[in-house]
């Protein structure tokens, strides 16, 4: 079977640098393209190099020299709004991994996928899929307890993330508000609220340290909890799923898919 012609975009960033790093030891993929923006500072550096693993024989560039059979993004809103107008263009199946993207990004990846297969999940872990597969479960039972159950979700970044909450965070709610039908999504709380009301979901984003990623979802009744908690203890999680999915999606039909679909789940 041939390997998988695989472009990194965002390539010198944290994601990008452990994309480089395990994409360079997959026996199935040939990393063909490093790509960052034009006029960035490393423009010409071994992406081998600046991911720490040594030269691989790739230099960064600002765009792909070869053919490509798919592109994963993990760079930076501004970078994924690159990244599919590329892909879209180029006619190139595309696996999205970065968050907090525009209104504008996520209705040009609707019109992309219409012309090329787009995986687009706000996490790529195994683990956080599966939890919040289990988080459906969950819900669907909890939502009739007769004294009812509330739900807050608590997330935990590295100091470095830009967005809050987290993707994957907006996604567990979009999730369990689907099966119980929660109607009011709050950030945070202060002052005096008052009661909590019972179709709210609430959020709470810790930026701390380097914490590449933690999620812990709270089911409050009255006389007992339940709380799914996942925990990345590295970005490599991430990482190898862009990669897994990167597999899935080359040749796959146009349209969106998720990593549901990559995991079978």
């Amino acid at each position: 079977m041939s390997k998988l012609n695989l472009a990194i975009h965002g390539a010198a960033g944290r994601m990008g640098r452990r994309l480089i790093a395990l994409g360079s030891i997959d026996h199935d993929v040939k990393l063909a393209a490093a790509l960052e923006y034009e006029g960035h500072p490393e423009l010409g550096a071994d992406a081998g190099e600046a991911a720490g693993v040594g030269k691989i024989g790739l230099p960064l560039t600002s765009g792909p020299e070869e053919k490509v059979d798919a592109l994963i993004d993990f760079s930076t809103p501004e970078g994924a709004a690159a990244a599919i107008a590329l892909c879209a263009g180029q006619k190139i199946p595309l696996v999205m991994a970065t968050t907090g993207l525009s209104e504008e990004s996520k209705n040009n990846l609707h019109l992309a996928a219409k012309e090329i297969p787009i995986v687009w999940s706000p996490s790529m872990s195994t683990a956080v899929n599966l939890t919040m597969k289990l988080c459906a479960d969950a819900g669907a039972v909890l939502k009739n307890v007769p004294s009812g159950c509330d739900v807050e979700i608590i997330e935990r970044h590295h100091r470095f993330k830009e967005d809050a909450p987290s993707g994957t965070a907006l996604k567990f709610g979009e999730i369990i508000a689907g099966v119980m039908g929660q109607t009011e999504h709050v950030h945070g709380r202060a002052g005096k609220p008052g009661k909590r009301p019972r179709q709210e979901i609430g959020y709470h984003a810790l930026r701390c340290g380097d914490n590449p990623g933690e999620h812990t979802i709270v089911f409050g009744m009255l006389g007992e909890t339940i709380e799914l908690t996942v925990k990345a203890s590295n970005r490599d999680c991430y990482a190898l799923g862009a990669i897994a999915a990167a597999k899935f999606v080359a040749g796959k039909p146009p349209g969106i898919y998720s990593m549901y679909d990559v995991l079978g789940l």
